[in-house]
């Protein structure tokens, strides 16, 4: 967070609080159990006005998430994406990062959450480059984790949820202590899974693949926006198995995701990827995920919500 972040409002249950007011109490079912589901996406100054990008996926994902655990909201998806926009105004925003929660509150403990209220909050930040400014033009050098993803019955992997994360927080710090930018994981079935918070594709004799929803992957939005791009220079993102040492073995390698937005991979386990510089099939979806959000044009995609 940035001292500015700070001196800004948070939207708290259909309200507007001061940041440091944003509080719930320590028995909270949230904090003992992980009963959250959240979303991340960015508002971008578009030469056309700040405007978040895919707002309505957004949300329609937060609600499918807390559909698979359970979990009744108490709002609308039009209330919270109007809620979204809000707080961009509120806090006087051009550009941001946002972050809408939900989660069980305060009443009892015990792994039953029913009795539980369903609380929601909407908070909106200044953050950067996820991967660092150098990622988007050079790449990154990453490791596959020796943390696998979740087996399919075990945490739904569709369900952006806190608890899942905990996997995601062991893949980054390992990456990060042995001096990566960022961890592959595998799924139960030892194949390509995706990053710590990231989907990732792959390039081999010009033709693009990425794994398999099935795979034990979050279905990312930006994930969908480069299936959607590829296709506009002819490319069509093929959904597969994967095995670890395709990795090894592509032209290129990207990640995405609404922080990474598109980062090329240069190495993997410190064997380079192509040339070790970000590819060309890479660099054209990039340029025209950029543009798009740089131009505030997105044509007949419908993928910019403008907050004026």
């Amino acid at each position: 967070m940035k001292p500015e972040d700070e001196k800004g409002k948070i939207w708290f249950n259909g309200k507007f609080v001061d940041w440091w007011d944003a509080k719930i109490h320590v028995m909270s079912h949230v904090a003992h159990y992980g009963t959250s589901i959240f979303e991340g996406m960015r508002c971008y100054a578009t030469k056309k006005g700040s405007a978040i990008f895919r707002l309505s996926e957004h949300i329609k994902r937060f609600f499918d998430s807390a559909k698979i655990y359970r979990m009744d909201m108490p709002f609308t998806q039009d209330e919270l994406k109007q809620a979204c926009i809000d707080v961009i105004k509120v806090n006087k925003l051009k550009t941001a990062y946002i972050r809408p929660l939900v989660f069980r509150g305060y009443n009892m403990l015990g792994v039953d959450p029913t009795s539980c209220p369903v609380e929601v909050a909407i908070a909106a930040l200044n953050w950067g480059t996820y991967l660092g400014e150098e990622a988007i033009n050079l790449g990154v050098d990453v490791r596959v984790s020796s943390w696998q993803r979740m087996h399919p019955n075990t945490h739904p992997a569709l369900a952006k949820t806190g608890a899942n994360y905990m996997n995601s927080q062991l893949i980054k710090l390992e990456a990060k202590m042995d001096k990566y930018a960022e961890g592959i994981a595998l799924n139960s079935h030892g194949f390509v899974c995706e990053g710590s918070g990231e989907n990732i594709f792959l390039v081999r004799n010009n033709e693009i693949f990425t794994p398999t929803v099935g795979s034990s992957i979050l279905p990312g939005i930006t994930r969908d926006s480069v299936f959607k791009i590829a296709n506009e220079f002819g490319y069509t993102v093929k959904e597969a198995v994967i095995p670890r040492e395709m990795l090894y073995i592509a032209d290129e390698l990207f990640f995405t995701g609404t922080a990474a937005e598109v980062s090329p991979i240069r190495s993997v386990d410190k064997i380079s990827i192509g040339t070790g510089k970000r590819g060309p099939i890479t660099e054209k979806i990039q340029r025209r995920f950029f543009d798009i959000i740089e131009t505030g044009d997105d044509g007949d995609y419908g993928w910019l919500t403008f907050i004026e």
